[in-house]
Parts: C-alpha cells; structure tokens; sequence
C-alpha cells in the first residue's frame, strides 16, 4: 500500500490548494480517480461554484458505516523559508516534505490508496470519504456538505477526522470563534478632544475586555483538561486604526480569536463581549451620532465535547489499543459531525508541530502506520 500513498500524495501535493485559491483541481483528479474505480461520489460546491466538498461511498449502500474525513485545503507558503519546493514532494531520508504533507493530505492519501488493497465486495458496512473545503480559515465548507449527507449516504456510525495526531487518538478539540470590530467615532485635532471621539481610545476599552477575560479564563482550567494549552483562551491578532499621531482617529478594527472546549462557556464570554459592544455604542452615538460599533463573527467552529462511550471512541480504540486521554488545543471539523450526531475522533498521520511549518514533513513510518491502521479497520467492516 506504501508505493501507490505515495504515488497518490506526490499528485495531491502539486496542487496548490491554499485556502485562498479553488480546491477544485484537487477534487476533479480524485472524482476521475473515484470513476475510474466505479466508486459513487457526490460534490457539495461552494455559492460560486470554485470550491467543493466531496462524498463518497465504498462499498454497500447500508447505515453503520464509518467516515474518513480530510479536508482539502493548506496553509500558505508566503514568507516561510522553505529549503524545497512546497509543491513537490520530496524524499529525504525517512521523512517526506511538502505542504500539506501531515495536514492532512497524507491521510487522504492513504484513505484512496486503500480503496485499491481491500475487497470492497466484502464490505459489510461501507467506508465513506468526505473530502472538504476551507478547513483551515474556520471550517467553513464541512457545514454544507454535513447539512446534506442524508441525501447521499446512509446514516453512518462514526467519523474519523485524520488530523496529525501521530495515530493516537485524539477525544477532544477546541471550539474556535473570530470576531471582526469595528469602532467609528469622530476626527478631530488631538488637542480638541471634545469635539471628536477617538476610536482607538474606544476600541482599547474592548482590547482590555478581551485581555481581562483570557485572565480570568486562566482561573478556571481544571486539572482534568486534556487540551494544551487547557481551558479558554482568547486573544487579540489584528490591530489597523488612525491616520496620524495629531488626528483623533476615525475608525479602529481589531480581530480577536476565542477559543474553547466548552461551547456554554464560549458563549458566555461572546455574550459578555457584545454587551460592552452595544454599551459603548451608545456611548459613541452620544457624542458622534455618525460613529459606532460593529461586532462581526467571521468564523465559527463547535468543539468536540468528550464522550468516552461514544461509536468513535469505542470503535476506534479497539483498533489502535490506545486507551489514553489526549485532547487538541486547534480546532478540527470533528465537533461539527459530533454535531449532526455522528461521534467522531481525531487520529492520523504525522505530527502537529510539523503542521503550518516551512518544510512541513512527516515521517514516512507514520504513512506506514496509517496504511496499517486502515487496513485493520477495513477488515473489521467485513465481519
């Protein structure tokens, strides 16, 4: 099974499918290779037609079945120093290079390398590959295709996310929310601050707001968290605003990012976030009936809760003999499947800490790990 992952991975990996470009060379090259098998396959696109989710269903048409789950999409290159071409892989002693290579496209890889290995008349229970789109800028494609995998495939019993995990399984992941803020108010010469409103001065009120929350987040890890870092945190990335040191500025944005394993507590602190918007709002509009606050989510993703009695856990663990307790501080699409009611872990290939790297690698054991993993579960399916 290793010459043929590889072979598929190196034709994977010339795709640049950055988040930013169209994943749909990528999709088309494995809904020809899906045809050429007689494998059913169903696209989910995007409004505009230039991304698509892909489903596809191997073996017979029946409920149980288990999900193997990869998203299409990378990270930029732009910056890094990388020491090879990212959009080929490269072979240097045991470890391969390229981008995409650990996440998450060695795992794709191994998921249509297997389809070649098994018998798929023997299947009792059918594996499905869900391949998706814009992943990595908030899982943003996976809601489409989850909202209509009714109307492709039976209901199936659990999904795999194949995430670097390093083949050990992986119970729960943060939530993510990014928030967008813009505050307005009025310009003014800075020594006549009484005739305008300082929208820098106004949005460090929400900066703080932010800060202070993180902190008391902090006071409320338990012990018990499997993430790392555990717990809630939540920060402030971006900052544009002003035009000169002598002009009290107009317009101030800032972007923050929440991130938690507990969707209550994630709402709480969103909750007390937008009360302090629409309060200094008023405060604003008081002054500068023109200005104001806007609080925009541009990305959301729902974590994966813990259910150590759920289909995935159960299952899964039963083919790897990994009985410990690890959970992920990065957000996966294995919260939204928990989500429509398919238990779902994270487990595959290669590490995170190679992930988003310049020459981002994995280790060609892991691929061989993978190949071996797999190939356990598609016999289990058979009985």
């Amino acid at each position: 099974m290793l010459p043929q992952t590889l072979e598929i991975l190196e034709t994977l990996i010339g795709f640049d499918t950055t988040s930013s470009k169209s994943n749909r060379a990528l999709i088309d090259w494995i809904a020809a290779w899906l045809s050429a098998r007689n494998i059913p396959y169903w696209l989910v696109e995007s409004e505009d037609g230039a991304k698509a989710n892909l489903i596809a269903r191997i073996g017979p048409e029946v409920a149980g079945g288990v999900v193997l789950s990869g998203h299409s999409d990378v990270v930029p290159v732009d910056g890094q120093p990388w020491t090879s071409d990212p959009w080929t892989l490269t072979r240097k002693d045991d470890r391969l290079y390229g981008r995409g290579v650990a996440d998450m496209k060695g795992f794709i890889a191994l998921s249509l390398a297997l389809i070649d290995k098994i018998d798929i008349a023997a299947l009792q229970r059918p594996l499905m590959l869900a391949i998706t789109y814009d992943e990595e800028v908030g899982c943003l494609g996976a809601p489409h295709l989850l909202d209509r995998l009714d109307d492709f495939v039976p209901t199936p019993a659990l999904a795999i996310i194949g995430e670097p995990t390093s083949m050990k399984i992986v119970s729960v992941h943060k939530g993510m929310r990014v928030f967008d803020v813009t505050v307005t108010g009025r310009e003014a010469h800075s020594s006549q601050r009484e005739q305008g409103v300082s929208a820098i001065t106004a949005a460090v009120e929400l900066m703080d707001l932010v800060g202070r929350m993180d902190a008391e987040a902090r006071e409320l890890i338990r012990e018990d968290d499997p993430c790392s870092p555990p717990g809630t945190t939540l920060s402030v990335g971006i900052v544009h605003g002003g035009t000169a040191a002598n002009i009290l500025a107009r317009e101030c944005r800032f972007r923050w990012d929440l991130r938690s394993p507990n969707e209550a507590e994630a709402d709480g602190y969103e909750a007390r976030f937008r009360a302090a918007a629409e309060a200094l709002d008023r405060r604003i509009r008081e002054r500068a009936p023109e200005g104001g606050v806007e609080v925009i989510r541009l990305a959301s993703a729902p974590p994966l809760e813990l259910d150590r009695d759920s289909a995935a856990e159960t299952f899964v663990r039963s083919l790897t003999g990994d009985n410990g307790l690890a959970g992920a501080a990065f957000v996966a699409e294995a919260g939204l499947y928990q989500k429509v009611g398919v238990p779902a872990v994270l487990c595959g290939p290669g590490s995170i800490l190679q992930a988003h790297q310049p020459d981002e690698w994995i280790e060609i054991d892991q691929i061989r790990s993978g190949a071996d993993f797999l190939t356990r579960l598609a016999e289990r399916l058979s009985q």
